[in-house]
């Protein structure tokens, strides 16, 4: 099975085709990054690329060296944050008990389908940065919330009849609209699902 991809690989995609970015070149890569998450979280992903460069303290020259096209700086984002999704969940199950463990980690996984939402209305279905998403999805997060969950039914802190894949299917589907422009509405009733599912002694 391929290496996962991690957020310091992500910062070297667009770099011409191999070799370690000098360590300048990965700060202002993880600069972008950074500062394209920020506007993306306050603005949408219609933020500029000059916003961005600025944000991030960097050139437009440096930007384009770095990501080439638009899409490849929402990749990125996107591939962190995804990344960061999936490691969080040992991070919570060693410092949290079972069921706050996987309460925390399913609101994280909310803000990365804001993420994804965001990823897919700006760049196309065919986009290589868009192709394979959904399996990136499965492979890295099915498995996260799986053992999340099934640790918090084995401590008796949730349903014991239901698994991490089914309620991660149904927290997709909490987060697939939108009510009233409230960007805290499927945070909200993702909270009331979860709720629902914990087992009280």
């Amino acid at each position: 099975m391929p290496k996962a991809e991690s957020p310091k690989d992500a910062a070297k995609v667009t770099e011409g085709g191999g070799g370690r970015l000098r360590v300048d070149a990965q700060r202002s890569a993880h600069a972008l990054i950074a500062a394209a998450r920020q506007l993306f979280a306050a603005k949408g992903v219609d933020a500029t690329t000059r916003e961005i460069a600025d944000c991030a303290g960097v050139g437009m020259g440096t930007l384009y060296r770095r990501f080439p096209r638009r899409a490849d700086l929402i990749g990125a984002v996107f591939r962190e944050d995804l990344d960061a999704c999936a490691d969080a969940a040992a991070t919570l199950a060693a410092e949290k008990p079972p069921f706050e463990a996987f309460s925390l980690w399913v609101q994280e996984y909310v803000k990365l389908i804001g993420t994804k939402r965001g990823l897919a209305a700006a760049v196309r279905s065919d986009d290589p940065v868009y192709v394979g998403m959904a399996e990136k999805f499965d492979m890295k997060l099915r498995p996260a919330a799986q053992a999340l969950y099934e640790a918090a039914a084995a401590a008796g802190e949730a349903r014991p009849e239901l698994d991490g894949a089914e309620i991660l299917a149904a927290v997709s589907a909490l987060c697939m609209s939108t009510y009233d422009g409230k960007p805290d509405h499927a945070s909200r009733m993702v909270a009331r699902l979860l709720d629902g599912l914990r087992l009280r002694r």
